[in-house]
């Protein structure tokens, strides 16, 4: 898989083996792209860059970046501004997660992946991967959240 010079098999390798997925499943290469290079990005409320994000501004810079949309930038405005999915099952890659972490109907949000994998800018480990069926984020998984172009 080549784009602009640049083989990207690497990174399908890389996310399908962290998602125990096959790489064939992987099908929005642009999107693991993005993550790649904003991966292991500190953690900073309020932060937009390299040197610190917040996981609403992740997911505007993923949105933009691989959707070409503009999100809103609290976690909550993008709660109230997507279609809600009840159902894990339901969920397919790009759809929003949201989390009730702090308090408020919602605190922090990721992007759905595959297999029950999510990426997000976590406050202790920065831009990682997590699993939405772990014991931890199954107590305060609120629900999906899918954006309309």
């Amino acid at each position: 898989i080549e784009q602009a010079g640049k083989t990207f098999s690497g990174v399908v390798e890389k996310y399908s083996k962290m998602m125990q997925i096959n790489p064939s499943s992987i099908s929005n290469v642009i999107m693991y792209q993005f993550i790649d290079e904003w991966y292991g990005t500190r953690y900073q409320l309020g932060g937009m860059g390299k040197r610190g994000i917040d996981c609403s501004a992740l997911v505007q810079k993923l949105y933009s970046y691989v959707y070409g949309m503009n999100v809103l930038r609290t976690s909550l405005l993008q709660f109230r501004s997507s279609e809600f999915v009840s159902n894990i099952a339901n969920l397919k890659e790009g759809d929003l997660v949201f989390f009730r972490i702090h308090g408020g109907p919602v605190s922090h949000v990721g992007i759905y992946l595959h297999n029950n994998y999510f990426v997000h800018a976590s406050s202790s480990r920065g831009v990682m991967i997590s699993k939405l069926t772990d014991a931890y984020w199954t107590k305060v998984y609120v629900g999906g959240g899918r954006l309309k172009n």
